[in-house]
């Protein structure tokens, strides 16, 4: 059961539960009530995933249990006009437990729901209340203009002391009078009938593959719920709702094309060779804008590595960044907006669709089991990593850590997206976490790489801005404490890598993904 709110029986009219409770218990009706709720989530419904629901009523922002309805914070404010960032809440309780859940994720409105409620009392008999109970009427508006009526309910909340009474009404309400049980809350229904999704877009893949399934098959099964991914962040990227819309869908592109490559063997060759150009272009297209968001997000964090005394001297490389960002997303925006890439999308839905029953004189992997070729890929692109890592020393070029890197990533992909659903997790679990640390360390060592090229390359900007001097002042400390930290990662680089290429993983990795 959702919390303690009941069904009404089919054909039974909220008067007519009146009338019913009456017959029953011994109530006492109190005054009727009614008022608007705004309710607010993550795209990829973080909140809802912790049990909590943000809600806005009666000039107040608050948070409550999902279950029980308990308050855990709140917030007198005006109903958020615009998408709302936790950060922007002034400091507080409700502003420190949303960032906590949601950090750079925007707090969209699900659903607006007008709610009408008769509350009724039910007394024991020396006429005090031991249950509460509320008739509620409810309709609900999403982005569209129509109201959608929702189920009638009823609302039990009891009152301290008196939990064997509020057992004996509900037992009453259940089994005498036909109520049932809620199947999902007031405001899933809400956000359901409005066209939302309960619980909002997962990132997290729950992919279904079998061990025996064909390649093509399987590689369909992913690749469709990868296009899923990108089509449902799109508008959020466009729209610049937060910066992991974009992330997201890079990610369901980059996985995507990690597929391609991986499992070719799958596809018609002509026409796959089509759309790896045009995947590749789709990640090209939206690579400046992301990289701009990140180093706009993570300003703070850079601005902290300089003395206390120059931090404030950086605002003209704040303004720089932004003012490149603006026309970064405005050559995304028309990339994702064009008709190249909705017939990208439409057209590689398509191949999607009919790949299984294609020819397959031309596809020479489409009918080997999943697990085989997975298995086959898997153990490769390992065997490589660790070719590549050996290889590595003090005097290595960035270049060789960045391939390294890309291969990292793909083998990552590979293990998410095949190897969880079909391998030991005992196995594979820990593979991705070693995999996990090495990639850190990597990412780090490019992520200082890319940002001192750019911080020198945007040195000429900064400087004719106003406060350009103390700024490239501060601009010179920043780098050298990026190369510091890049150097760092080039030290710790020889552990990590021990850790993924040690003797033990390379015999797990044989055992499991033999080929």
């Amino acid at each position: 059961m959702i919390g303690e709110e009941l069904l009404l029986p089919e054909r039974m009219t909220v008067s007519g539960a009146g009338e019913a409770l009456a017959g029953r218990l011994d109530v006492e009706d109190g005054r009727h009530r009614e008022g608007h709720r705004a309710y607010y989530d993550t795209f990829d419904g973080l909140l809802h995933g912790a049990g909590l629901s943000l809600v806005h009523a009666d000039g107040r922002l608050s948070l409550l249990e999902r279950d029980t309805g308990a308050l855990r914070a709140t917030l007198s404010a005006p109903a958020p006009g615009k998408p709302l960032f936790a950060a922007d809440l002034p400091p507080g309780a409700l502003r420190d437990a949303l960032l906590k859940l949601t950090d750079v994720r925007a707090l969209l409105r699900l659903v607006r729901v007008h709610a009408r409620e008769r509350l009724i009392a039910v007394l024991d008999g020396e006429g005090k209340t031991v249950v509460r109970l509320a008739l509620v009427q409810a309709t609900a508006r999403g982005s569209a203009r129509a109201a959608s009526t929702l189920r009638p309910r009823i609302r039990l909340t009891g009152v301290r002391g008196y939990d064997k009474a509020r057992r004996r009404v509900q037992s009453t309400l259940v089994d005498e009078l036909g109520f049932k049980p809620a199947d999902e809350p007031l405001v899933d229904e809400a956000v359901r009938v409005t066209g939302g999704v309960p619980g909002g877009f997962p990132s997290k893949l729950d992919l279904p593959l079998r061990p025996d399934q064909r390649t093509d098959t399987a590689a369909a099964v992913v690749l469709h719920r990868l296009l899923e991914v990108i089509e449902a962040n799109l508008s959020g990227a466009i729209d610049d709702l937060d910066s992991e819309f974009l992330h997201d869908l890079r990610v369901a592109v980059r996985r995507s094309r990690a597929v391609q490559r991986e499992l070719k063997g799958a596809f018609p060759p002509q026409e796959l060779a089509r759309f790896r150009a045009e995947f590749r272009w789709l990640q090209q297209a939206t690579g400046d804008a992301r990289d701009l968001d990140v180093h706009v997000l993570e300003f703070d964090a850079m601005r902290a590595r300089v003395p206390e005394a120059m931090r404030g001297d950086l605002d003209p490389l704040l303004g720089v960044l932004r003012a490149r960002r603006v026309k970064a997303r405005r050559r995304m925006v028309a990339a994702l907006r064009s008709e190249r890439n909705q017939r990208l999308l439409s057209a590689w839905r398509e191949l999607l669709d009919g790949l299984e029953s294609a020819p397959e004189g031309d596809r020479p992997d489409a009918a080997r089991a999943i697990t085989e070729m997975a298995g086959e890929r898997i153990g490769k692109v390992y065997r490589r990593m660790v070719k590549m890592g050996r290889a590595i020393d003090e005097a290595s070029p960035a270049e060789d850590y960045h391939e390294l890197r890309k291969k990292g990533k793909e083998l990552r992909y590979l293990l998410e997206l095949f190897g969880a659903p079909l391998y030991p997790g005992e196995v594979v679990k820990p593979m991705i976490k070693t995999l996990k640390g090495l990639q850190d360390v990597l990412g780090r060592h490019q992520d200082r790489e890319v940002q001192i090229e750019l911080l020198h390359a945007l040195s000429g900007e900064v400087g004719r801005a106003d406060g350009g001097e103390a700024a490239l002042m501060a601009l010179g400390a920043l780098i050298a404490r990026l190369a510091e930290d890049e150097r760092a990662a080039r030290e710790e680089f020889a552990g990590r890598f021990a850790q993924f290429a040690s003797k033990e993983q390379r015999r797990l990795v044989k055992e499991t993904f033999a080929s």
